[in-house]
């Protein structure tokens, strides 16, 4: 058995839904999960708090029953400013595990907040307004999609706070932005609009209404066979870290899994009826 078969098998505890001030998410009926962070105040900055709230929603998304796709914006006039900046002049918490620490699988707790969206199972779609900047771009890089206010102010920060970038975004970059554009990016942290991050390839559409257009490809995704869209994500992380052999290998299983199941034939029928269909969702 493949590990994504073995994925694909395994049986999870129902969870809890979080509550807290930092991150709302409500599922609606048509399967659509819609995430926002709530901390307006501080238009959406990164705290430690924050930082908790963001993977514990990744988290319960992951296992949570009947989610067939995510739209994750931000409250407010941003979607996320990045860091907090007034925790720079604190002392770090002597119980926080270091960066080199593996705190959530690969990745530290900073790289989880942008990574989580990648474990999720489903499509996540992120709407992005007034400011994207370090972190929070790359947390809005960890989406599948990204739609951008043409007027959206973005950047790749960190430079300009003598750091790096280090919360998954040259994982999550790969094959989105040209090297040489990256490297301009990071390392000079020039601002660039939302229209920009289009050609760039920071954005994969921009709409004057980035919430409305995300929660319409969302919704568009939710009336599609919620087997197959999973098995086509697990596929896409595939693409990214295997070889050819290994990758046809894999569209294989996913597909042999999936074709004459219940799923897979209402897909067919729902499309020669032209209605629309009623899927079963993934236990």
């Amino acid at each position: 058995m493949s590990q994504i078969e073995a994925e694909s098998h395994v049986q999870t505890k129902v969870p809890t839904k979080p509550e807290n001030d930092r991150v709302s998410i409500d599922i609606g009926e048509d399967g659509v999960a819609q995430v926002r962070l709530t901390r307006p105040d501080k238009m959406n900055a990164l705290d430690p708090e924050m930082f908790a709230a963001i993977i514990e929603a990744g988290e319960y998304l992951a296992k949570a029953k009947g989610v067939r796709a995510v739209v994750l914006s931000g409250e407010g006039r941003a979607f996320c400013a990045g860091l907090d900046t007034s925790r720079f002049s604190q002392a770090p918490d002597e119980n926080e595990p270091t960066l080199l620490e593996r705190t959530n699988g690969n990745s530290n707790r900073p790289q989880y907040a942008a990574m989580v969206w990648r474990k999720v199972p489903v499509p996540v779609i992120a709407a992005l307004h007034g400011v994207c900047f370090g972190g929070g771009l790359q947390i809005a890089s960890g989406a599948d999609i990204r739609i951008a206010h043409p007027d959206t102010r973005m950047a790749i920060m960190e430079l300009k706070w003598g750091l790096v970038p280090d919360m998954g975004g040259y994982a999550l970059w790969r094959g989105l932005v040209r090297d040489d554009v990256l490297r301009e990016l990071v390392y000079t942290n020039r601002e660039f609009n939302g229209a920009e991050a289009h050609t760039l390839g920071l954005a994969t559409y921009v709409d004057n209404d980035p919430h409305r257009r995300a929660t319409e490809i969302a919704t568009e995704i939710a009336n599609r066979n919620p087997h197959a869209i999973r098995g086509a994500k697990r596929l896409h992380a595939v693409m990214q870290e295997a070889d050819t052999d290994e990758i046809l290998m894999e569209e294989s299983v996913e597909q042999h899994s999936i074709i004459r199941s219940p799923n897979q034939i209402e897909a067919v029928m729902a499309a020669l009826q032209k209605r629309k269909p009623d899927f079963t969702d993934v236990e």
